[in-house]
C-alpha cells in the first residue's frame, strides 16, 4: 500500500484523537474495566486498522466514540477529541447531529442495521432530509447518485426495494452508501465484509479504498481478519484483553512486529500461496481472560512463550522501541534490533509433504450425477395443457466426484453454489433427488432414518456452529458417551476411559468430562464436536465450514487438530469452507461449485495454479493476503448469482464471466477440458484461452 498520503496528512491536525480511554460495564458484582489505556489518532484519509481476537475490545472501543455503550457502559477515564472538540460529556442531541452527518458507522451486519419495513430509498433520503435540510426529492437524487458512486448495480431498481430483497453485498454497498452520503470526516467499519462471500468482500473492500482516497474520509476500521487489515489500513493497532499492544504502520506490524501476541496472530494463518505441506500453523494456547480476571503484571504473560519472570510481576506500558513503532512489552527492545521472534522462514519447510498416491487408493465416496433439489412452496407455473408445475431449487445439480482413502477434498464456491447441500446429501440429512451415492461400495442414496448403523458409524460430520449441535442440558462426557454406547464402539466398562482418550485426542483434559457446552469457549466446542464425530473411529468425516465462525488462533488449533487425526487414523475427509487458504493448508484436492455445479475439480496444486476456470481465477484474486506491499489482483466479478430456480442456459456462468466469448456460452453446456492428472475444467475456452499466469 503506498504510504505517502498518510506521511503527508499526519502534518496536520488528527480528525479523531484518542488519549488514555477506560470504558467500564457495571456488572452484579461490581463495574469491569473491559478497556484500559487505549490511545491512538487517525488523520484526515488515513485508515487505522484494529485487531485481536474475540473480547479484546475492539468494538467497544468504536461504540465508545459514537455513545453506544449501553445503559450499562460508560467512558470511565480519557479524552476522545474529534476536529480538537471533546466528544465524552457532549448532550445526546449534539452527538445525534454528527452521528450521521460527520462520523459514520457502518456495522458487521447490515440486516440489523437497515430498516426491514422501509424502502431502501427512503432510509437513504432520511439522513439527507434529517442532517441536510434537503426535499424528498432532491434527497431521493442524491441517494440515487450515491448508490450509482458505489457500483451499485440496477441502482434505480435498488432504491424501490426492501431490504430483503437484496443480497449481502448489495445491502453492505447501501450501508456504505449511507455513511457516505454527507461526506463525513469520520468513518468506523465494525467488521463490514465478516459475512460476505470472498468476492463480495473484495468487491467491497477496493469500494472502501476508493471512497476514501476520494473523499479522504479518516476511517477506523475493525476486524479479526489480517489479510483484509493488510489490504485496506495505513497503520494498525493490535489488541489484547482491552489494551493496545502494539501500533505502528501496517507494513511494520505484517513485516517487522515486535510483539510476542501479533508474531502469534501472524502464525496462526495459512497461506493461500503456500502449497499443503509447506506451512505449519502455531495456535496461541489458552484464551482471552476475562476483564473480572485480569493476571497480573503483563496480560499475555500466561500465555506468551517468551515471557519470563519479570512479565508475571510487572505490567509494561506502551513504549515507542523505534521510531513510529509502540509496543506494550518488557522484552520488546532485546529482539528489536535482531528481529529474532519474526523468522517465518525456520518455521516452515522449503518443499511441500510428499504427496499420497491416489491411484492405489481405496475408493471411499463416489459421488454420481447427485442432484438434490427442494421445492418452492405455493409457486407454480403453467405447463402443457394448462397442467400445473412445481418449481424447484437446483441446489446441487448433476455434481460427480470421488474421495480416496486417507485424503481430503475441499469444496469452496461462494454463498449458495451447493457446498453444503451436497454435504448434508452425503450424510443423509438431506434426500437425493437423482443420481448415486456410494460409500464403501454401499449405496446410500436415501436418508439417515433408512441407512444401515454400519454406515452411520463410519460416516460422521462436524458442522460448523457447534451451539446447534451439543445439548446445553448434558455434559460433555455424556454427549461423547452416548455416540460410544449407540455404536457399541466399546464395551460399556470402557465407555468413560474412551472418553477421556477422546477429550486428550482432541487437546483437552478429563476435567471436561463433567463440564457444561455454555462453560467452554466456541474453540472448545468444536473440539468436542470433533471428538464426538471421530468416536466412531469413522472412515470419512465431512466438514462444514468448521472454523469459520472461530478467531484465527482458534482456527489454527481445529485445522492442526483435524490434520493430525487424518495423519494418525488416515480418515478420509471433505472440507466444506469459503476460506481458500484453509482449503489449501489442508486439502489434497479441491472441487469449485458454482450455482449448483462444479466447474473445476483436480488436485490442489493444480486448481491453485494457472490455468483455471474464470470463476476460480476471480475466487483466488479476491482472497486477501496478510501483506500491505502485495498489490490486490484486478480480477472481479460482476453481478450477482442468479436464482438456482430458474439457473441460465448453457454455462451457468456466463451472466458473470468477465472473459465471455459469445452465444456459445449462453446456449451450450460447456465441454469437460482434461488437462491431465485428473485436473478437470468445464469451459468453452480452450486451454490456451484460460487464464495464464502473469509474464
Amino acid at each position: 500500500m503506498d504510504q505517502t498520503q498518510l506521511t503527508y496528512e499526519a502534518s496536520s491536525s488528527p480528525v479523531l484523537q484518542v488519549r488514555s480511554l477506560a470504558v467500564a460495564y457495571k456488572t452484579r458484582k461490581r463495574e469491569i474495566d473491559a478497556v484500559r489505556d487505549v490511545s491512538f489518532e487517525i488523520y484526515r484519509g488515513e485508515n487505522l486498522g484494529l485487531v485481536g481476537e474475540s473480547g479484546c475490545g475492539k468494538s467497544t472501543v468504536a461504540f465508545s466514540i459514537v455513545n453506544f455503550l449501553g445503559s450499562n457502559g460508560r467512558v470511565r477515564h480519557g479524552d476522545i477529541l474529534f476536529k480538537g472538540e471533546q466528544l465524552r460529556g457532549r448532550p445526546e442531541n449534539e452527538l445525534r447531529k454528527l452521528r450521521g452527518s460527520d462520523i459514520s458507522m457502518v456495522y458487521q451486519e447490515p440486516m440489523s442495521a437497515l430498516n426491514p419495513s422501509m424502502r431502501i430509498q427512503d432510509q437513504m433520503a432520511e439522513s439527507l432530509v434529517t442532517h441536510r435540510g434537503y426535499s424528498v426529492k432532491q434527497a431521493y437524487g442524491e441517494s440515487l447518485e450515491m448508490l450509482k458512486r458505489v457500483y451499485m448495480p440496477d441502482a434505480e431498481g435498488v432504491m424501490r426495494r426492501f431490504p430483503h430483497q437484496l443480497s449481502g453485498g448489495q445491502q453492505q454497498r447501501v450501508l456504505i452508501g449511507m455513511a457516505m452520503l454527507n461526506n463525513p470526516s469520520l468513518l468506523i467499519m465494525d467488521e463490514p465484509t465478516t459475512a460476505l462471500d470472498v468476492t463480495v468482500e473484495a468487491a467491497v473492500l477496493d469500494l472502501i479504498a476508493e471512497l476514501q482516497q476520494k473523499y479522504q474520509t479518516a476511517a477506523l476500521y475493525i476486524s479479526h481478519n489480517l489479510g483484509v487489515v493488510a489490504r485496506v489500513s495505513h497503520k494498525v493497532a493490535v489488541m489484547y484483553a482491552g489494551e493496545i499492544v502494539e501500533i505502528s504502520a501496517a507494513s511494520s506490524i505484517f513485516h517487522s512486529p515486535m510483539h510476542p501476541y501479533t508474531m502469534g496472530l501472524m502464525r496462526c494463518l495459512p497461506d493461500v500461496d503456500a502449497p499443503k505441506g509447506t506451512r505449519t500453523l502455531h495456535p496461541i494456547r489458552g484464551r482471552v481472560p476475562s476483564p473480572a480476571n485480569l493476571p497480573p503484571g503483563c496480560i499475555f504473560a500466561p500465555r506468551c512463550d517468551l515471557a519470563i519472570p519479570e512479565c508475571f510481576l510487572q505490567h509494561p506500558a506502551l513504549e515507542e522501541i523505534i521510531p513510529g513503532h509502540q509496543v506494550r512489552c518488557l522484552r520488546a527492545s532485546e529482539w528489536s534490533n535482531t528481529g529474532r521472534l519474526w523468522q517465518p522462514a525456520a518455521e516452515e519447510t522449503s518443499e511441500p509433504c510428499p504427496e499420497r498416491s491416489q491411484e492405489d487408493g481405496q475408493t471411499v465416496l463416489n459421488v454420481s450425477n447427485a442432484r438434490v433439489y427442494y421445492p418452492v412452496p405455493f409457486k407454480t407455473v403453467s405447463g402443457l395443457f394448462g397442467l400445473e408445475k412445481r418449481q424447484y431449487v437446483r441446489a446441487s445439480d448433476d455434481v460427480s466426484f470421488n474421495v480416496k482413502r486417507g485424503r481430503t477434498l475441499g469444496i469452496v464456491g461462494e454463498s449458495g453454489c451447493g457446498k453444503s447441500t451436497i454435504a448434508k446429501a452425503i450424510v443423509g440429512l438431506e434426500p437425493v433427488y437423482g443420481g448415486k451415492l456410494e460409500f464403501l461400495n454401499v449405496d446410500i442414496s436415501t436418508t439417515l432414518s433408512k441407512r444401515a448403523i454400519d454406515t452411520i458409524r463410519d460416516l460422521q460430520m462436524v458442522f460448523q456452529d457447534p451451539n446447534g449441535v451439543l445439548n446445553p442440558s448434558y455434559t460433555v462426557g455424556d454427549q461423547i458417551a452416548f455416540s460410544l454406547r449407540r455404536f457399541q464402539t466399546v464395551s460399556p466398562h470402557q465407555v468413560k476411559d474412551e472418553v477421556a482418550r477422546l477429550l486428550r485426542a482432541v487437546k483437552l483434559d478429563e476435567s471436561y468430562y463433567n463440564r457444561l457446552p455454555r462453560q467452554l469457549s466456541g474453540g472448545e466446542k468444536q473440539r468436542v464436536g470433533i471428538a464426538r464425530a471421530i468416536a466412531t473411529n469413522p472412515a470419512m468425516v465431512v466438514c462444514d465450514e468448521p472454523v469459520s465462525a472461530l478467531d484465527v488462533s482458534v482456527q489454527a488449533a481445529v485445522l492442526n487438530l483435524l490434520l493430525e487425526i487424518q495423519n494418525t487414523r488416515n480418515t478420509t475427509m471433505i472440507l466444506i469452507s469459503h476460506d481458500l487458504s484453509s482449503v489449501r493448508f489442508f486439502s489434497d484436492e479441491v472441487a469449485v461449485m458454482y450455482l449448483g455445479r462444479i466447474v473445476e475439480i483436480g488436485p490442489c496444486e493444480s486448481i491453485y495454479s494457472p490455468p483455471n476456470h474464470p470463476y476460480t481465477t476471480a475466487l483466488l484474486a479476491a482472497v486477501p493476503r496478510p501483506d500491505p506491499d502485495v498489490e490486490p489482483s484486478k480480477v472481479r466479478l460482476s453481478g450477482r448469482v442468479p436464482s438456482a430456480v430458474n439457473p441460465p442456459t448453457g454455462c451457468r456462468f456466463h451472466t458473470r464471466c468477465p472473459v465471455k466469448i459469445g452465444k456459445i456460452c449462453e446456449e451450450q453446456e460447456p465441454p469437460c477440458r482434461d488437462l491431465g492428472g485428473g485436473h478437470l475444467i468445464y469451459c468453452h475456452l480452450n486451454e490456451e484461452q484460460l487464464y495464464q499466469p502473469p509474464n
